[in-house]
């Protein structure tokens, strides 16, 4: 699709990371090449 859509990911803190990573990879298998990550100040701590 063009332009390119951006997909921004506010994963939960509780999440396990297999989750965002199949996400990630259901992502990449679509053709989506700009994806951010959103809310990361919650890991900061």
């Amino acid at each position: 699709m063009q332009p390119q859509p951006e997909v921004h990911l506010r994963p939960n803190r509780l999440v396990k990371y297999d989750y965002v990573a199949k996400v990630l990879s259901a992502a990449q298998r679509l053709g989506v090449t700009k994806i951010g990550f959103v809310g990361n100040e919650q890991y900061m701590d």
